[in-house]
């Protein structure tokens, strides 16, 4: 299988989206729980996978740990740590948890997701949503993720992927320049890397939520969120223009099949 990469994407680009305006601006269009479907995407996750009550469990790129704090909320999970290598997500992260009543449940930790330092084998899932596009090694992020769960735990995640029908090259540079994804995986991908790293596939296909999602913000910024879009920007006109191409181009890709939204849950063997 073919993975479009860009190697000018490293993880400075990412942290510089979330430290800054444009990390506010996917929040405003998006919300808290900054992946296509919301509450709704994460409680299918969630059931699919299984998680149930007293579990603890490790959310890799968690951001500001809305994942978790769905778990705890929403599924009475025991105990979530959550690892992202953006400070300000983070702290913003440990603010909410706090507002919410979960600091004794919920903590995090600044790291690299491909080598998080938390022990092997010592969780009983790993989770993700949307979020494992902007990491570069894939492979060491699967790995890292089969490493820390026991054997027979769960790693559940969402992600944006290359659909079935392949993107030309200047559209994946275009698309992966805009969203400052390194690389973009597929189904078959990731299937390859959790199978190789020891785990049996329960569920891995298309959500098919990922036109309808993108409808729904493109009309948001331009129907009801423009002003509050403008201010997180400086009121710069241009800028706002030029990202409302691209989520256009972007809106075209998903309709024709180019980008979708994947779902996996897989289980490390015994």
């Amino acid at each position: 299988m073919i993975v479009k990469i860009n190697t000018n994407i490293k993880l400075a680009d990412v942290q510089d989206v979330y430290n800054g305006p444009e990390g506010r601006l996917w929040e405003l269009l998006m919300g808290e729980q900054i992946h296509i479907g919301g509450l709704a995407s994460s409680m299918d996750l969630a059931e699919k996978a299984a998680v149930t009550a007293g579990t603890r469990g490790v959310d890799l790129c968690c951001c500001t740990g809305a994942g978790m704090r769905f778990l705890v909320r929403f599924k009475n999970v025991a105990e979530m740590c959550g690892v992202d290598a953006t400070e300000t997500v983070i702290n913003l992260g440990i603010e909410r948890a706090k507002a919410e009543g979960y600091s004794d449940r919920i903590s995090f930790v600044a790291n690299d997701v491909c080598n998080c330092g938390i022990d092997s084998n010592s969780v009983d899932f790993v989770w993700g949503e949307d979020a494992w596009c902007y990491v570069e090694d894939k492979t060491k992020l699967i790995a890292e993720a089969a490493r820390i769960v026991k054997p027979g735990g769960i790693i559940a995640f969402t992600d944006w992927l290359e659909g079935p029908v392949l993107m030309s090259d200047d559209e994946a540079a275009r698309f992966l320049a805009f969203m400052k994804f390194p690389n973009i995986q597929t189904l078959d991908g990731y299937k390859a890397l959790l199978t190789e790293n020891g785990c049996d596939i329960r569920e891995a296909y298309d959500t098919g939520r990922y036109v309808q999602y993108i409808d729904l913000y493109i009309d948001m910024a331009n129907k009801q969120l423009t002003y509050d879009a403008l201010k997180i920007i400086g009121f710069d006109m241009d800028l706002l223009t030029a990202i409302g191409n691209e989520m256009e181009f972007m809106r075209q890709l998903a309709r024709d099949g180019k980008i979708i939204q994947g779902l996996f849950v897989a289980q490390k063997n015994s």
